[in-house]
């Protein structure tokens, strides 16, 4: 197997650990703590009750996506402020370790460069955009 194909399995697996990860939170928010609970969240922090519904409108929405390799550059770099809003209004205080008590913000800066790393890769092996030619 050649390099060029090596990073195109890599570049999947990255875009399938990402999808599935904004998958989980997405649906433990709408499942879990329930959209009305989110909501109640996001208003907690001084946010609108509305970019709860919308986060979990992104993660589950941003996670199909990225799962199925449709607009994944797009999609990873659509992803990036709502990560960098997870550090600035709730584990940034928390320190740097993530293992801290309420969670550091180490995990989240990581998704974060992950994100870009997908987006400047792109979609990589078994990927619907590339497939249909859906999206970038």
């Amino acid at each position: 197997m050649s390099r060029a194909e090596l990073v195109q399995y890599g570049t999947f697996l990255l875009r399938l650990a990402l999808g599935t990860l904004f998958l989980a939170h997405g649906s433990l928010k709408l499942f879990v703590f329930k959209p009305a609970g989110t909501a109640a969240y996001f208003r907690s922090l001084g946010l609108p009750g509305v970019v709860g519904y919308l986060t979990i409108l992104g993660e589950l929405g941003g996670g199909i996506l990225l799962v199925f390799g449709i607009a994944t550059s797009l999609v990873a770099i659509a992803l990036v402020p709502l990560i960098i809003g997870t550090i600035v209004m709730v584990h940034g205080s928390k320190g740097w370790m993530f293992s801290n008590e309420g969670g550091g913000w180490e995990f989240p800066a990581f998704w974060a460069l992950a994100l870009v790393v997908q987006a400047l890769l792109g979609s990589g092996a078994y990927s619907l955009g590339q497939m249909f030619n859906i999206g970038w």
